[in-house]
């Protein structure tokens, strides 16, 4: 996409070589079954806002230093000094990661390795501690355990997991914090937009950027989203679902929307132009396509996305 200061294929395989890997094994961890007590929600009303669970896994390691063992605790605030670097400077990234329950009350996480790897990659590019692909999968995997009675039942919706990298240390003058904070915390979540399934009305933004080349759109750092609420905000009291953000070099080629990525089909499936996303998508590489017919990204101007609607 526009940001192009990282291989991003490279620097994951590097990641995923042993020597980034965690050497000691997660332990075995216990699978619910059907009868197993569920939490006190009405599944069929769920939609995406917070609901707090019972815990979250916290972990700390110093600058220079690797993560440890963390540590389930209950769900609550966190102690940071007001000179933290994700409070002055913003250093901090997030993922996003969903947990599904089977109609034979077996577990499930979608691909959760990928975004250890995103995380790995963004803590390198904003100069931070970041947590093994092991250690990160085994965080997931003790959270969703926590709070299994939170999982909703098959078809209801999924347990939304959201682990944060926080630069946690006291720091003033502009430099990578002292000490990182990594930690996992659950909500039971729907669908995201209040439409569903149904189609989007999307407003082409012109005033404002999503992303610009040589920034940091291609890693999902906290301080790439706050941008985005203004022109959400006014799309929304337009009547439009969200925004569809153009290019930040001539406001011509589409980019992607405030909270999610878009692809565009031309002609049929097996001929699909995409657009490269601002991020990694880990479900653009999961099988929307054979990896034999996965296109070359390419440029698609708002104009032809105009034009094939009134065709």
């Amino acid at each position: 996409m526009i940001q192009r200061t990282l291989n991003c294929q490279s620097l994951r395989k590097f990641l995923l070589q042993p020597r980034y890997l965690s050497s000691s094994k997660p332990p075995p961890l216990p699978i619910p079954s059907d009868e197993e007590e569920y939490a006190n929600i009405d599944w069929d009303s769920l939609g995406f806002g917070l609901t707090p669970t019972d815990f979250m896994y916290v972990t700390k390691c110093d600058a220079g230093q690797s993560f440890g063992d963390g540590e389930i605790n209950r769900y609550g605030n966190i102690e940071l000094s007001p000179s933290a670097g994700v409070l002055n400077y913003g250093q901090g990234l997030f993922e996003g990661i969903k947990a599904y329950r089977k109609e034979n009350g077996k577990l499930l996480l979608f691909r959760p390795e990928e975004n250890a790897v995103r995380m790995n990659i963004g803590a390198k590019r904003m100069c931070m501690a970041s947590p093994s692909i092991d250690q990160f999968v085994n965080a997931l995997k003790r959270t969703v355990i926590a709070n299994k009675r939170w999982v909703p039942p098959p078809s209801k919706g999924s347990l939304y997991l959201r682990p944060l990298l926080l630069g946690s240390g006291p720091v003033l003058g502009v430099a990578p914090a002292p000490e990182y904070t990594f930690l996992v915390y659950a909500s039971p979540v729907r669908n995201y937009f209040k439409e569903g399934s149904a189609p989007l009305n999307l407003y082409v933004e012109e005033d404002f950027d999503r992303a610009s080349r040589g920034g940091t759109g291609s890693i999902k750092t906290i301080c790439n989203y706050a941008p985005v609420l203004m022109a959400q905000i006014r799309a929304k009291i337009w009547g439009f679902s969200d925004v569809l953000y153009l290019d930040s070099d001539n406001k011509k080629n589409l980019e992607e929307v405030s909270a999610c990525n878009i692809f565009i089909a031309k002609e049929s499936l097996e001929k699909v132009s995409l657009k490269l996303p601002v991020i990694l998508v880990i479900r653009w590489k999961s099988g929307l396509l054979p990896s034999k017919n996965w296109p070359r990204p390419m440029k698609f101007s708002v104009q032809e996305l105009l034009l094939g609607l009134r065709l």
